[in-house]
């Protein structure tokens, strides 16, 4: 059994797609990140840095206990080595899916959340980083729609990669972009957007989905974090 530490966000989205494709048995536990769940003490103690995903394994590999990991692009590499599955053996393709995942998690990732936050989110619209998140956001998506020409997944075969981007990818149109001048990306989204199991994790979301993503009160929870644990309005997460 997998406990699941979620909210309905891309990056709670990759796990439970995951989840999903492999059959791990899993339970849902909401980390509503608007209401200040992620700063509970018990979701701190294998959380540090108070952002979900994060799951409990109570049947790891070793045989020695529950293990906890954070982190979406971890929790992605722990369960495909703990299954098998979506994470090639092979040297040459797994470098590849790893190069992929990282480049998810270090750019198209944090660069989308920018866009995001400047274009939605801030309390003063800035058109100077406004442009700069949607205008690198754009060059990510030209990145991921040249490797995509003439391959049906990322990183060769179906994979973790996959994973990691499509949920990035899913709010195209807030993120300004138009997935039409993409055709190869667009030609994998409509792919990926069929798999059952990205449409049942998906659905898994769906209770939570209807709430507003982030409250002026959330606001405050989300952007204003300081190194003492203050929460200020304005700063970024």
């Amino acid at each position: 059994m997998i406990d699941l530490y979620y909210w309905p966000t891309p990056n709670g989205h990759k796990i439970t797609i995951f989840l999903e494709e492999t059959g791990l048995d899993y339970r849902i536990h909401p980390v509503d990140i608007s209401a200040g769940d992620q700063f509970k003490p018990e979701f701190l103690a294998f959380s540090p840095n108070n952002r979900m995903p994060a799951i409990i394994d109570h049947d790891p590999g070793d045989g020695d206990g529950p293990i906890t990991v954070f982190e979406s692009g971890a929790i992605l590499l722990y369960l495909a080595e703990k299954t098998g599955r979506l994470l090639p053996v092979d040297l040459r393709g797994r470098k590849t899916v790893m190069e992929w995942l990282m480049w998810q998690m270090g750019g198209l990732g944090p660069m989308a959340g920018q866009n995001h936050h400047f274009a939605q989110y801030a309390p003063e619209q800035i058109p100077y980083a406004i442009n700069r998140y949607v205008n690198e956001t754009n060059r990510l998506y030209d990145v991921l729609d040249r490797r995509l020409s003439g391959r049906d997944w990322v990183a060769g075969d179906y994979s973790i990669a996959d994973i990691a981007i499509y949920p990035w990818i899913v709010p195209h149109e807030r993120q300004k972009q138009t997935l039409t001048d993409f055709p190869h990306l667009e030609r994998w989204f409509r792919s990926m957007q069929e798999r059952p199991a990205v449409i049942a994790a998906y659905e898994k979301g769906a209770p939570w989905s209807g709430r507003p993503t982030v409250t002026d009160e959330g606001k405050k929870l989300l952007f204003g974090q300081t190194a003492g644990g203050d929460k200020q309005d304005g700063a970024d997460s």
